[in-house]
């Protein structure tokens, strides 16, 4: 696997952990460490298409 590295706190690491989650935008696809994750849920969540829900 590929390393990879937070796209919010900077944390990287060498083998991307099933719990990181991805996000996309129009600047392309960024990897979020699950601390983050946790920490911007809601945000996250509020983002989401309504079809998912």
């Amino acid at each position: 696997m590929d390393p990879a590295t937070c796209g919010v706190c900077g944390t990287t690491v060498d083998e991307k952990p099933p719990t990181w989650s991805m996000q996309v935008s129009e600047r392309g696809q960024r990897w979020i460490c699950e601390t983050c994750t946790r920490d911007n849920l809601r945000s996250i969540e509020g983002k989401l298409d309504e079809a998912w829900w």
